[in-house]
């Protein structure tokens, strides 16, 4: 059975967030089902790291474009003013629990939650 893990950024520190982006990169290698779940503060990086020349703005691109986010939070995203840098970047905007993506769906799914 392929193993299938929801990696939650709730962290909106740089360089926590890079380790969310690596660990989906490293688990898709390894063959797993992996989806990245943008939250909390760590919205805000969705616009900043957007630009190949900053700081893991390649490693995010990466991510990005190989389909890893499976949702960036609607109501945090607007809070943090990225919720247009996340529509425009064609990210999937989670919503049903009163604005935030629920994270019970992932583990009904069967998927392991583990948060940064």
């Amino acid at each position: 059975m392929k193993k299938r893990v929801a990696l939650v950024a709730f962290n909106g520190e740089p360089m926590c967030f890079a380790h969310v982006l690596l660990n989906a990169m490293d688990m898709r290698a390894k063959g797993w089902d992996v989806k990245v779940i943008i939250e909390g503060t760590a919205t805000r990086l969705v616009q900043e790291m957007n630009d190949p020349d900053k700081p893991f703005g390649e490693l995010y691109i990466a991510v990005r474009d190989g389909g890893l986010i499976d949702c960036v939070c609607k109501a945090c995203s607007a809070k943090m003013g990225s919720l247009a840098a996340a529509e425009a970047q064609g990210l999937p905007l989670c919503g049903e629990m009163k604005g935030h993506p629920g994270l019970g769906r992932y583990m009904e799914e069967g998927y392991e939650v583990i948060t940064f």
